[in-house]
């Protein structure tokens, strides 16, 4: 029986693939279907997405220079543009989750201000009382 040495038979790239393709999209599809969610469902949800993105540039990291090592001279530009290829989906998952993340904090930094406002609003009406 001969194995075959493969990045497909790699424990990796199968990480890979469920850190890529089906944790997001899955993610994607409970946020989908949800009529309501909360503020901190929310933010774990983009905070996830943010940590895919690195567990997928780890293993893509890690998957790239095992198949450098193995592949001939003439395929060497072919890799390059794959890496670069692959290395678009954990820049798109990250930036997804950390505009998932800045929304967050943006809209309570508004509802802070308003309560701002409108405790000002009540001192100084007390004041002039």
């Amino acid at each position: 029986m001969v194995v075959s040495n493969t990045v497909f038979t790699e424990i990796r790239f199968w990480l890979l693939i469920v850190f890529s393709i089906v944790l997001p999209f899955c993610i994607y599809g409970v946020l989908m279907m949800k009529r309501a969610i909360s503020r901190l469902a929310v933010l774990l949800f983009g905070i996830t997405l943010v940590m895919i993105a690195g567990v997928d540039f780890y293993l893509l990291h890690s998957l790239a220079g095992e198949i450098k090592r193995a592949v001939t001279a003439d395929d060497a530009i072919l890799i390059d543009e794959i890496s670069f290829a692959l290395y678009v989906l954990p820049a798109l998952f990250a930036g997804i989750g950390i505009n998932v993340v800045s929304h967050i904090l943006v809209s309570h930094l508004v509802e802070a201000e308003e309560r701002f406002k409108q405790e000002k609003k009540f001192k100084d009406r007390d004041l002039d009382d």
